[in-house]
Order: C-alpha cells, then sequence, then structure tokens
C-alpha cells in the first residue's frame, strides 16, 4: 500500500472524493445517469498554518469535514427531493450551518456526557475514579456500538454503506497500485485505515485513557474537562488515523484492527453501478495513472 492523499465519503447514491484543495461529489441520478460536480475547496478557516501543526490539525480537519460532509450530502439529496427546491443559496448554507451545530451538539452530549451521568449513579457503590473511569468507557464504547448496529439497519442507510465501500474499494485499488476499473476495484477491500469509522472509534477509546488520568472532586469541572477535551482527544485520533494510512507497521496495524473490524458495520459490498460512480468521482480530482506510474514502477 503507498499513501495517495485522496480521502472521501459516501453521500445519498453518490460519492465525495477530496484530493488537496479540490472535491467532486459524483451522484447517480434517479434516471441512471453519473453527475459529477468539482469545486475548490479552500475550508473554512482562514488559518491554513494550523492545518500543518500536529493535533491542531486534526482539529481543524474535523471541523472541515463535518462542514464539507454536511454540504455535499444536502448536494446530493437534492437530486432525490419530490418538489424543485427554491431556497435561496443563503438560505441554504444558514439551514446548513443549524444543522451541523445541532448535529455536533447531539454527538457530543450522547457519546461524552451521557455515559459519565450514567456512571455517575454507581459513584456510591464504586469508590475506585479509575475503575469508574473504566465503566464510563465501557458505557460510551455501548452507546457507540447500539448506535452503528441501530442505523446500519435502515434502508436507506444501507445503500450509503454501499457507497461507503465503493469509496473505500476505489481509493485501495489505486494505493495498491492496480488500475482503477470496475473489475479491480471489486477485488480490492472495503475496509481503510483512514476511515472516518475508525477514527471515532479511536475518540472512544482515547477518552477512556484520558478520563483515568484526569480527575477532579468537582462535578462541574468533570463535564467542563469532557468538554474541553473533546477536541484534543479527536487532535490525538486524528494524528494515528493519519499515521494508520502511511504507515505498514506491524504495531500500527495491530492497532488499526478493531476499527477495521468495526467498518464491517458501516460499510457493504457495492454493485457495479456504485463502483462506476465511486471511479467517477475519483477521476475528477485525481490522476491515479501518473499516481500509479509514480509509486508502483515495475
Amino acid at each position: 500500500m503507498k499513501y495517495s492523499g485522496i480521502g472521501g465519503q459516501a453521500v445519498m447514491e453518490g460519492v465525495m472524493m477530496k484530493n488537496g484543495g479540490q472535491y467532486a461529489v459524483a451522484v447517480r441520478k434517479p434516471d441512471g445517469e453519473i453527475i459529477v460536480d468539482t469545486k475548490d475547496y479552500k475550508g473554512i478557516l482562514p488559518f491554513g498554518i494550523l492545518k500543518k501543526i500536529p493535533f491542531l490539525r486534526g482539529i481543524v480537519n474535523f471541523i472541515e469535514s463535518l462542514a464539507l460532509g454536511m454540504k455535499t450530502l444536502m448536494y446530493s439529496a437534492s437530486f432525490y427531493e419530490e418538489e424543485e427546491d427554491t431556497k435561496s443559496e443563503a438560505k441554504e448554507a444558514f439551514v446548513m450551518g443549524v444543522t451541523m451545530v445541532i448535529s455536533v451538539v447531539a454527538a457530543v452530549v450522547i457519546f461524552m456526557l451521557l455515559p459519565y451521568f450514567i456512571s455517575s449513579f454507581f459513584a456510591e457503590f464504586i469508590n475506585s475514579h479509575a475503575v469508574l473511569a473504566v465503566l464510563e468507557g465501557i458505557l460510551r464504547m455501548a452507546i457507540f456500538f447500539t448506535y452503528i448496529l441501530v442505523i446500519s439497519r435502515v434502508e436507506d442507510i444501507q445503500r450509503v454503506f454501499m457507497y461507503h465501500g465503493a469509496e473505500h474499494k476505489c481509493i485501495n485499488c489505486i494505493e495498491h497500485g492496480m488500475e482503477l476499473n470496475v473489475e479491480n476495484v471489486k477485488k480490492s477491500s472495503r475496509l481503510h485505515k483512514r476511515c472516518g469509522t475508525s477514527f471515532l472509534f479511536l475518540v472512544v477509546c482515547i477518552s477512556i485513557i484520558f478520563f483515568i488520568f484526569i480527575r477532579t472532586d468537582s462535578g462541574l469541572m468533570r463535564i467542563v474537562i469532557r468538554l474541553i477535551l473533546v477536541p484534543v482527544i479527536a487532535g490525538c485520533a486524528y494524528e494515528f488515523i493519519r499515521l494508520a494510512g502511511k504507515s505498514d507497521n506491524a504495531l500500527v496495524s495491530l492497532l488499526s484492527r478493531p476499527g477495521l473490524a468495526l467498518q464491517k458495520l458501516t460499510t457493504r459490498e457495492p454493485d457495479d453501478s456504485m463502483i462506476e460512480v465511486g471511479i467517477a468521482s475519483v477521476e475528477a480530482v485525481f490522476d491515479w495513472k501518473a499516481y500509479i506510474k509514480e509509486n508502483w514502477k515495475s
């Protein structure tokens, strides 16, 4: 495997791929046509230097990935709306921003604070701070797994997971030096070390370690600390994901296995038509022929 730098996500009936300052969204329209929209992406933060500083770059990339993901998801959904969209661009941007904020707040409450409040009920019976922290971590992991299992049973989400598989398989295809075509993509793995699923799994795991060693007697401060540490934990998880995507080191590969195993729930094997959409998205922003020629010389 050789790092390509390209990444993406599944959208409604399509795939978004990003490479450097460009991204493309390929969507299979209801009439069967594949439409590809390619745009430049400068980011939402004006300070590009932050993207080069370890740990801080993880926070920046996390925020920008959320914003770009929401934007491209709404774009893909627009092809499947029953009524013509008459909203202005300004109103759409406002709705997207509000939706993103609500989603982030809900995620923090559910995955970071809810396990703490549940575990605090056991404080009367458990005197060990470390044991309570581990219990909180187990609860957080259980909530996370339950969430994944529940959404994986939704029919529309299952199709998104198939496109998620197509995204991974396209990237794996080129990163293993194979020509990007349907047959080669079908042979490639639907699991990838740089997946967002692995990132979220790492966030949960790293939070357990952090909260074991950070102690305070104040209940309010424990809540504040958990909120403050969310971006720090995200930054740490990003650094590992970034390393894993570039390394075949045995230890890194071993630590990546749980996240890869979890991806079996968030990806599905795509059909040929979905793979074609993934290929179209890749080719809009990435010269895979030049990449293979440069990195896989015989």
